[in-house]
């Protein structure tokens, strides 16, 4: 695959996967390619039973993965566009969730949208100390999440913070992440290698099934029985905002609101 596209890669060593996002150029924005191949690994992983512990990070040091790639969305053009969308994504991620043994997100520097929904996905979350946690698209698109996203993030940062995220388009930093319990710790950028390893080897020396059940029952309570909400991401996709927000932005100018 090219450089512009980008692409995930799986590197499998004595029962430990590494899960790389690498698109650097574009901090490693995702691009519909990078969720196909995100989506099979994670299917590869799931049904791998010599997989202990998956390791996630992005490739170039900046980046964890800054989103989705906005000028796709200039593709979109009716509500359901946003609604397929996001259920892609929300099967992705649920996949993500789903992986059978403990997962841990190592961030260097920007986690943003479809990256914190993501890194939000795995159990454990080490960070550089410069990195930031966002979703704002109050600021730069004019969509939305989709509810099991909002449901997963307020479950890892607070109602109040994720009010922030989506209202104010606020950024969590790395001090605040780790005072809220959604980071595991904080390292400096040339110890986060050694800090994961330590703490994968930590995980994988107990017991897998308490693991795995564990990491479930934790999961079914955040997402089950969840209102039903695709009116929202048609009401927000379907809305001239969000078409004035990916113009702009493919602009590089700053949107008009209209609120319509």
């Amino acid at each position: 695959m090219s450089s512009d596209t980008g692409e995930v890669t799986l590197h499998l060593e004595a029962g430990v996967a590494s899960v790389v996002f690498n698109r650097p150029q574009a901090r490693n924005a995702m691009t519909w390619g990078m969720y196909e191949q995100l989506t099979a690994i994670a299917g590869a992983l799931k049904a791998d039973a010599s997989v202990r512990a998956v390791v996630f990070r992005g490739a170039g040091g900046q980046a964890f993965v800054a989103g989705t790639d906005i000028e796709q969305f200039t593709a979109f053009k009716t509500g359901e566009d946003g609604v397929a969308y996001e259920r892609q994504i929300e099967a992705c991620v649920e996949l993500l969730c789903g992986l059978p043994m403990p997962t841990v997100a190592v961030v260097e520097g920007w986690c943003v949208g479809g990256g914190l929904a993501i890194a939000t996905a795995c159990d454990f979350r080490l960070a550089t100390p410069g990195a930031k946690f966002g979703v704002p698209i109050a600021k730069t698109l004019g969509n939305c999440l989709s509810i099991q996203n909002v449901a997963r993030l307020r479950a890892a940062f607070g109602h109040q913070r994720v009010k922030r995220m989506l209202m104010l388009a606020e950024f969590i930093d790395a001090a605040e992440a780790l005072a809220c319990g959604y980071l595991h710790g904080i390292d400096a950028p040339e110890a986060i290698e050694s800090a994961a390893s330590a703490l994968v080897q930590r995980l994988i020396a107990l017991a897998p099934v308490t693991q795995r059940v564990s990491k479930a029952a934790l999961d079914r309570l955040v997402t089950h029985d969840l209102a039903e909400a695709d009116d929202l991401i048609r009401a927000a996709y379907a809305s001239a905002d969000f078409h004035e927000g990916v113009a702009a932005f493919v602009a590089k100018r700053p949107p008009v609101w209209s609120g319509q």
